[in-house]
């Protein structure tokens, strides 16, 4: 059951729009408060359920893999995986956070010197003014860089290096609901409210 009660939840707010992921333990907790319900896709709808009724449910849906069952003393309950604020109706911060994963998504993992793509385990992040020269760390001055290009350019502007941009870094207009690394938590049943979404470190400034 302690393995079930750490999978990860959805949280809608109260426009089923998503604003975060939190552990099962914590989502029973908002459930047994009335602070959510359960949301679960039918075949044409999305129906929402009391904790109550979710158990109820349980009974006549019982849940078939171990990770998708809490067991209590006397009854199984399915694990939910999507659960709608019955308060909350604000969104998160849409700003877009800088981060590196967020730098190789703007500049399609293509290094923005040289033009090539590569894998993002090849790729470093380039100060197109260095911090020397007093550059910011600032979605107009980052840019997705491979190591021979940002190895030959080093703390010099592009030109000084005879280098030059294939195009301008600017802000992403795309904004996420949620800015979280996901990864593995990408849950199948979450598909339908989740846009783009990272979890993700901030980078500093």
């Amino acid at each position: 059951m302690e393995a079930a009660l750490d999978q990860p939840v959805l949280v809608l707010n109260r426009l089923w729009q998503a604003v975060n992921v939190i552990g099962a333990r914590r989502a029973f907790a908002l459930l047994a408060r009335e602070h959510a319900q359960v949301v679960h896709q039918t075949e044409d709808a999305f129906r929402t359920y009391s904790l109550m009724d979710w158990i109820d449910f349980s009974v006549y849906n019982p849940p078939v893999d171990a990770l998708e069952t809490v067991r209590t003393i006397n009854r199984n309950i399915r694990l939910p995986r999507v659960i709608l604020l019955t308060f909350f109706d604000k969104l998160p911060c849409k700003e877009l956070k800088l981060t590196r994963n967020n730098v190789f998504e703007r500049d399609d993992e293509k290094c923005q010197y040289c033009g090539h793509t590569f894998e993002r385990e090849q790729l470093n992040l380039d100060h197109v003014i260095p911090r020397h020269y007093g550059g910011k760390t600032t979605w107009e001055n980052i840019v997705c860089s491979c190591i021979k290009c940002n190895s030959r350019k080093a703390n010099r502007l592009p030109h000084e290096a005879h280098m030059r941009l294939i195009r301008k870094p600017v802000r992403p207009k795309w904004r996420p609901v949620i800015s979280l690394v996901l990864g593995n938590h990408n849950h199948e049943k979450w598909k339908d409210f989740l846009d783009v979404a990272y979890w993700n470190v901030e980078l500093e400034e």
